[in-house]
């Protein structure tokens, strides 16, 4: 028999590297996590702070991050100071009306984009996504003339109508489209369902999480649209909440914590929706990408 060799009289030991790693890892990665999140998080708490706080302590030196005593007369002396109530109602309304036609506008689009075979189509989808390459500012006076001329000018559907339709929505939602499998349109339509009933009954179902990651993106652009309300809109009392709170800091530049509790009221919304759809809104993502 060959000589085999001999064996090492003292073997490497690779457990107790290994086990440095894995200790290592998580020592050096959760405070950079955590770091990350104070950054992120930094500019609203430091607002939910000041909003908590009583005019005199605002500017003390060093700043305090922990309001003490902590007052809630801030959000109360707000909802007094201005009808805060109906620039909220304005908001809510002017919200559900832009993401609802979105939403549909967005959905009748990308379908035949990804699932009906048409001369051009390929075409027709690069031209709508090389759009998203113009400012938004670029089209502003175009929309403003149309508006006009419509004699939609001072109604919120004036606001809306230029962002009916979006084409990073179209993207993604006909991305999500493309990744369903043609095998269960192939038995739909054997079955006798009408084409509508195969997008309206099958695929909509399907791609819930793209539509909610839609939602999201759509409830935050309407919410916090500034600009284009302020030029649509003549009276001052069909205001939605950010250009009213505008209105606020400077009437009242010199009372920061009103500023900063009227900013939390209108941040309050935003985050019971992310945190109401942030599961879909994962997978909306991840459906896309692979798609």
């Amino acid at each position: 028999m060959a000589n085999l060799p001999a064996p090492l009289a003292n073997p490497p030991k690779r457990k107790p590297i290994r086990t440095l790693r894995k200790i290592a890892l998580p020592l050096f990665m959760y405070p950079m996590m955590l770091l990350t999140a104070l950054v992120c998080l930094g500019p609203f708490l430091w607002l939910l702070s000041t909003s908590l706080k009583m005019n005199a302590n605002v500017y003390k030196f060093p700043p305090q991050l922990i309001p003490w005593p902590i007052s809630f007369d801030n959000y109360v002396g707000v909802f007094e100071v201005m009808p805060l109530w109906g620039y909220i109602w304005n908001t809510v309304l002017l919200t559900a009306l832009g993401v609802g036609i979105n939403l549909i506008t967005c959905l009748v689009t990308a379908y035949p984009l990804a699932r009906i075979n048409f001369p051009g189509r390929n075409f027709i989808f690069y031209a709508i996504v090389s759009t998203m390459i113009l400012p938004n500012a670029a089209g502003m006076i175009v929309h403003f003339i149309t508006i006009q001329k419509m004699g939609l000018y001072n109604t919120y559907m004036g606001i809306v109508l230029p962002a009916a339709i979006s084409v990073f929505n179209v993207f993604l939602l006909r991305q999500s489209f493309i990744t369903i499998p043609n095998d269960m349109e192939h038995s739909a339509r054997i079955d006798g369902a009408s084409e509508f009933r195969i997008f309206w009954n099958i695929m909509v179902p399907i791609i819930k999480p793209s539509i909610a990651t839609v939602v999201i993106f759509d409830f935050l652009a309407f919410w916090n649209s500034f600009i284009w309300p302020i030029v649509v809109l003549d009276d001052t009392n069909k205001y939605p909440l950010t250009p009213a709170l505008q209105y606020l800091q400077g009437n009242f530049s010199y009372n920061f914590p009103y500023i900063a509790a009227g900013t939390i009221i209108s941040i309050i919304p935003i985050i019971v929706v992310f945190l109401a759809l942030q599961k879909q809104f994962i997978n909306g993502m991840v459906g896309a990408v692979k798609g």
